[in-house]
């Protein structure tokens, strides 16, 4: 089975991407086919005036992205502008796609309410159809996606039915959502988990800079002492628990918070130390990866994914220029 995904190249990657993201895709690069890209042109549709370093952000992702265990040798790496192809497909879908498609995406519309600038571009507007030609040039099954994001790939089905119904011929395959659960990780404060929140732990994060922060997580405001019973489905650091800690230390922390049997410091290390054995193993492969090694790794994943697009893009303009009549 073919999956297709990417990420925006805009900072560093928390525990929220690695949790929401990143371990799924390490669990469905084992027997199929994972095409997983560095998405810049969109990053460029709500950060083109943050003067992105995106050369260096985008070298950045790949090292997370390596780093949390996704292997070059089963799945393809690479940046999406360096596949033009993309661009081409991009265009040809722009001109067959009805306006109030895009404008009626909920997407689209809840976060120009979030995102706290100017979005009401182009590019914005036509996310869903780059979306679509990222997903449809490597004959993808499956888009691994969140509940949030089903609007987005609907767009993207609906496309391909029209570009058949136009033009005669069905190339593309039609994708389906491969859901998953998200965890909802809140951020340190509780928020929820952002860099301009200030309230995150990166996946760069040294023991001690996880320590710093996760001391200061939020726990049972109702517990004064040690010996106080608390509730632990109030407590961050508990949720933190619940996705990093085996199950039978979880039952442990609940029992003994409700008995006042553990102080919050106590809580706190052993939830450390339960981050500590995803993390440290992260903190490992990162350091086999020099800046170098992961370009070599993108430019061949680049010149993959180039042939795998540019034989695609064969067909549709074979479908689309061939077939016009003047």
């Amino acid at each position: 089975m073919n999956i297709v995904s990417g990420m925006r190249p805009t900072g560093r990657l928390h525990l929220g991407h690695y949790l929401g993201v990143l371990k799924n895709w390490v669990e469905l690069q084992k027997g199929n086919s994972g095409y997983f890209f560095v998405a810049d042109w969109h990053a460029l549709s709500t950060s083109y005036e943050d003067k992105l370093h995106l050369k260096n952000l985008s070298i950045g992702l790949a090292k997370d992205w390596l780093s949390a265990g996704i292997d070059p040798e089963k799945a393809t790496i690479f940046v999406q502008s360096s596949v033009k192809a993309h661009a081409e497909l991009f265009v040809i879908l722009n001109m067959i796609t009805p306006l109030g498609w895009l404008e009626r995406n909920p997407t689209y519309k809840d976060q120009i309410e979030q995102l706290q600038k100017d979005v009401n571009s182009g590019g914005f507007l036509t996310y869903p159809v780059l979306q679509t030609a990222d997903i449809l040039l490597y004959d993808a099954d499956a888009v691994p996606i969140g509940e949030d994001q089903k609007p987005h790939l609907e767009i993207s089905r609906e496309i391909v039915r029209r570009f058949h119904h136009l033009f005669g011929e069905d190339i593309f395959h039609e994708p389906k959502a491969l859901l998953s659960e998200t965890p909802k990780l809140l951020g340190l404060d509780g928020r929820k988990m952002s860099k301009s929140y200030g309230n995150s732990i990166y996946l760069t994060d040294s023991t001690d800079e996880v320590w710093q922060k996760l001391r200061t997580a939020k726990t049972d405001t109702n517990r004064v002492r040690k010996t106080d019973k608390g509730n632990p489905e109030v407590c961050l650091v508990f949720d933190y628990h619940k996705e990093f800690s085996k199950p039978e230390t979880v039952s442990e922390i609940d029992a003994e918070c409700r008995a006042g049997t553990i102080g919050c410091v106590q809580c706190k290390k052993s939830c450390l130390s339960s981050m500590e054995s995803v993390l440290s193993p992260m903190r490992e492969r990162r350091e086999k990866f020099s800046d170098s090694a992961v370009l070599e790794i993108l430019e061949a994943g680049n010149h993959k994914a180039n042939q795998i697009a540019t034989a695609k893009m064969e067909k549709v303009n074979r479908v689309v220029f061939e077939r016009v009549e003047v």
